[in-house]
């Protein structure tokens, strides 16, 4: 993969209709299997403070946060409001489009943890909201980057349907280091080790 700066043609999609007309119908369901959704929840037992505010970008009607853990506030960004109200662990959530408007609606070092899961190929701006994602996070917390080789194929942008899965790893490492407020970006397979059920990639790091 070339690492230097992309295309704006890297971010086109199948379908540029508003993202907000694609997912004005809530969709209640996973979108993988219990063995990738356990990944994710681990990771983020391993990465997440237990005092962590948690910012959960891109979400939806789950967080796949451990059900011990009470973090003090989780909050929801996601596309559609009857998913954001159906999710037992957000304390707030907030109705918003990253690819109309990167820009997050939080003051600076609001939180202190924030997952993306099984949605960062759809970004258009990824660079962008990760930069912000920085602002909005305490020196050192650390973010978790999830996902998986499914995707809804209109929606998720071209240079991701052109690569492999561990070409995505990298792909998500260069958004990281071209946001330019991240340090420890680290590239992990999580997938079950039999090989059955879905894979799970994470690329994590800390804000610098």
């Amino acid at each position: 993969m070339n690492v230097q700066t992309l295309p704006a043609e890297a971010f086109r999609r199948y379908d540029e209709t508003p993202d907000s007309d694609f997912y004005q119908i809530p969709r209640l369901v996973t979108h993988i299997d219990d063995s990738a959704i356990a990944a994710v929840t681990q990771l983020y037992r391993e990465q997440f403070p237990p005092t962590a505010r948690v910012l959960d970008l891109m979400s939806s009607w789950v967080s796949h946060l451990p059900s011990e853990i009470p973090y003090p506030k989780v909050v929801g960004l996601g596309m559609n409001a009857r998913e954001l109200a159906a999710n037992p662990r957000l304390s707030e959530w907030v109705v918003q489009s990253l690819n109309a408007n990167s820009t997050l609606p939080f003051p600076d070092a609001a939180f202190d943890a924030c997952g993306i899961c099984v949605s960062i190929q759809y970004l258009t701006d990824p660079v962008s909201v990760l930069r912000e994602v920085g602002r909005v996070l305490t020196p050192g917390s650390p973010i978790v980057i999830t996902f998986s080789n499914r995707c809804f194929p209109t929606k998720a942008v071209a240079v991701w349907q052109q690569l492999s899965d561990q070409n995505h790893l990298k792909l998500v490492a260069h958004y990281l280091h071209e946001a330019g407020e991240w340090d420890e970006i680290t590239l992990l397979d999580r997938s079950p080790r039999q090989g059955k059920g879905d894979p799970l990639f994470a690329v994590t790091a800390r804000r610098a």
